[in-house]
């Protein structure tokens, strides 16, 4: 009996033994993983820069001011590459300001064919950058198999552009149109009950009606002309072209095409858009031939790449005893509590501000606004984390990116100084409030709602219920709160009264540079102009630039960087989505009013949002 016990043992403690023996070697199997994770983060961007030669711009996916944080299992069902989906400005802006000065970097190569768009305001942001490069005599070339309209606004700041003989240029002009769901609604039995003040507040309108409203057209007219205009301009001045010529090409398109056989490359070379028409090899043994060369090649290196050296190159000269300006980015719509990057929590952005306040090296802040507003509420709290920023003599100096209205400009109000580019969209200054009840629906499919209350509103979150007119007076009795809240606001922020605001307020927009003609902002000038006068108000010249952020975990740290690793491999696979991409852009665009429905997070209800900011 004890012989037979004894083997037993024996021979579970062989199972035990290989059984751990497996456990170590799966956990040394995912240790080796993540080293190659991580070292795969860095390994393709560290190459050296060479003696001479030119640096490769090519921009991916669309331009932002913040990345936008995609947890890894939403980004494998996803179509593109995280980390090819966005590119932040101040990297294309900091790289182009540091090669107009490095005595390697030749050249810039600057390829379009991976940006997907941004806002104009960023674009004007770039060709503030890539002008400053031009000034050191150093080439652009500018290539690309086609050149949307964006695309083609940073082509335009080259020395020479070369497009592909199948490509093309498309020039349309600027557009702005709406799905309208009254109708719709009706036949649904939705019954949308809308609270609002200012007349030009566009936001709630699809629900309205099923047309663009007088006031609304008027705006919309207005602002998309002046950024057309500065569109035009701008790419008339850069090209040599006479004035009205992107006009006179892009309205007489139809006829000019068809005199060019349909050959939309050859048009666009006889019109001076491009300098050259050429096939990808041909376009490649030309830089063979103008850029300096290495190994056969010429000799080139990428942004990403140089991006690193230049963080490397700051890290090595670090001075921790450095005053800082505390640089915090709100991006996004507003919304209430805790957000990802990519929207403005009310409580993240505050909480910012109160780790800032606790730092006694920042002695200046520089918000960067890039937001269509959202959240009355969550506008408010980080105004007042702003406030009590500045109750500790600390500065703020505000930079607006493409937007920064409504909300956005709600929480503006809270600064020593405000810059915006002159393409910024900002103003809208209004409120409103939208609330559906199902009552009708439900009826109609045969399900009746039916209770009691103790008071005449207490069914007042009862969306199966109609709206009593008491609910009504209360929700329109906030909206007209916070809209004179707003205008008070704005008022002591501009040196003005709110009866003159009013006038140019009632959700009204405006680019920077009519803002400024109104007093709504301070000076034109882009994110490093804001910089220098925070520094200049808080009294140092010699700093650092403190990035600040939403604290993640390490592991958040980790998932973004290889989130882009994971849809690469669901991409080879052939797991992508079932809709086509032109037709989920089609989707998107057809949905996009309903976007607001998804942010509907403030407590009372109440919104600063712009819905007539394009991007």
């Amino acid at each position: 009996m004890s012989e037979k016990i004894g083997f037993i043992r024996r021979f579970f403690r062989f199972i035990g033994k290989v059984v751990n023996v497996i456990r170590h070697l799966i956990s040394l199997a995912f240790l080796l993983l993540f080293i190659i994770i991580i070292g795969g983060m860095f390994a393709d961007d560290i190459q050296p820069i060479p003696d001479k030669g030119a640096l490769y711009l090519a921009p991916s996916g669309i331009l932002v001011d913040q990345r936008s944080y995609i947890d890894p299992f939403t980004q494998a069902l996803s179509q593109t590459d995280q980390r090819d989906a966005e590119t932040l400005v101040r990297d294309i802006v900091d790289v182009l300001d540091h090669a107009q000065y490095d005595e390697r970097i030749t050249h810039i190569l600057l390829d379009t064919n991976y940006l997907a768009g941004g806002g104009i305001a960023k674009l004007e942001e770039i060709s503030s950058a890539l002008q400053r490069f031009k000034k050191s005599g150093k080439p652009i070339i500018a290539i690309g198999d086609n050149f949307s309209q964006q695309q083609y606004f940073l082509a335009a700041h080259a020395d020479e552009i070369i497009i592909n003989p199948m490509g093309r240029i498309m020039l349309t002009g600027f557009g702005s149109y709406n799905s309208y769901y009254k109708e719709a609604l009706d036949k649904l039995k939705v019954n949308m009950h809308i609270f609002r003040v200012g007349k030009y507040k566009s936001a709630v309108e699809p629900y309205m009606s099923n047309s663009m409203s007088d006031e609304s057209r008027a705006d919309r007219t207005e602002l998309l002309g002046s950024l057309w205009k500065y569109y035009t301009s701008q790419v008339e001045h850069l090209r040599g072209l006479p004035t009205g010529a992107i006009d006179d090409l892009v309205n007489n398109m139809h006829s000019r095409l068809a005199a060019a056989n349909g050959d939309i490359s050859a048009l666009a070379l006889d019109q001076g858009l491009v300098d050259q028409v050429a096939t990808r090899s041909e376009t490649h043994s030309y830089l063979e031939q103008i850029l300096p060369t290495a190994n056969g090649d010429f000799a080139s290196i990428s942004m990403p790449a140089y991006l690193n050296h230049i963080k490397l190159s700051k890290l090595k000269s670090v001075d921790k005893t450095k005053p800082k300006i505390a640089l915090v980015v709100a991006s996004g719509t507003i919304i209430d509590g805790n957000q990802p990057e990519g929207t403005v929590g009310g409580d993240t952005i505050a909480n910012i501000f109160s780790e800032i306040r606790d730092d006694d090296q920042v002695k200046a802040v520089v918000l960067r606004i890039d937001s269509p507003g959202g959240s009355a509420f969550a506008s408010d709290v980080i105004r007042d984390a702003i406030a009590a920023t500045r109750k500790n003599n600390i500065p703020v100096v505000v930079s607006m990116g493409s937007y920064a209205a409504s909300g956005g400009y709600w929480i503006a109000t809270e600064s020593d100084l405000v810059f915006a580019m002159s393409t910024t969209i900002t103003g809208s200054i209004g409120v409103f409030g939208v609330i559906p009840t199902f009552e009708d629906s439900l009826k109609a499919l045969g399900i009746h709602s039916d209770g009691v209350g103790t008071t005449n509103i207490s069914g007042m979150f009862q969306l199966d219920q109609p709206m009593s007119p008491e609910v009504g007076m209360i929700m329109q009795s906030g909206v007209e709160n916070v809209y004179t809240r707003f205008l008070k606001l704005v008022a002591n922020a501009r040196n003005s009264t709110p009866s003159d605001i009013h006038k140019i307020a009632q959700g009204r927009v405006w680019t920077g540079e009519k803002a400024l003609q109104l007093g709504l902002v301070d000076e034109l000038g882009d994110l490093n102009d804001a910089i220098k006068s925070a520094a200049t108000l808080a009294g140092i010249s010699n700093y650092k630039v403190d990035y600040r952020r939403k604290n993640l975990s390490f592991i958040e740290q980790v998932m973004m960087e290889i989130n882009g690793n994971i849809s690469a491999a669901v991409t080879a696979m052939g797991v992508n989505s079932w809709l086509p991409e032109s037709l989920q852009n089609q989707v998107v665009k057809v949905l996009k009013p309903l976007e607001i429905l998804n942010t509907l997070t403030d407590p009372r209800g109440i919104y600063l949002y712009c819905d007539d900011c394009p991007d």
